[in-house]
């Protein structure tokens, strides 16, 4: 299979407050918007995109329909302190705070209105234990 491209779509009972949240938070613009459906690109990064889709959509077969549950949405980002500063300023929740991780990653974990874990992350040296895990080509420096 040659993916020409690939994105989560979050399913939510109320697209337009989802919306907003990675309009204002995150900022992604509209692509596409209708009232069941929007599909968000990142202003940055083109490649970076995001669907929201009413939960109940007659395009869901019904044994799929439902809110989206045990996800966790990762952002890596050049300056994850700023993203903090600003995340924090706005208000939102910040369920896991600015934290080193030994395994590699400097980051802290929100949360959008759906509780869709957010983690913003930037790749930080790993401890030595944890170095070895990382292929050569991933290993952050």
């Amino acid at each position: 299979m040659k993916c020409t491209q690939y994105y989560p779509v979050i399913q939510t009972r109320d697209v337009a407050e989802t919306k907003a949240f990675y309009l204002d938070h995150f900022r992604f613009r509209e692509a596409f918007a209708a009232d069941w459906y929007c599909h968000l690109q990142s202003c940055e990064d083109p490649a970076v995109n995001l669907a929201i889709l009413q939960a109940d959509h007659e395009t869901i077969p019904e044994e799929g329909r439902g809110v989206v549950g045990g996800l966790i949405l990762n952002f890596e980002v050049a300056d994850v302190d700023a993203e903090f500063a600003r995340v924090e300023a706005a208000g939102l929740p910040i369920l896991k705070t600015l934290t080193d991780e030994a395994f590699g990653q400097r980051h802290f974990i929100t949360r959008d209105p759906n509780g869709v874990l957010i983690d913003v992350i930037r790749p930080i040296p790993p401890a030595a234990g944890f170095a070895e895990q990382y292929s050569a080509d991933a290993l952050p420096v």
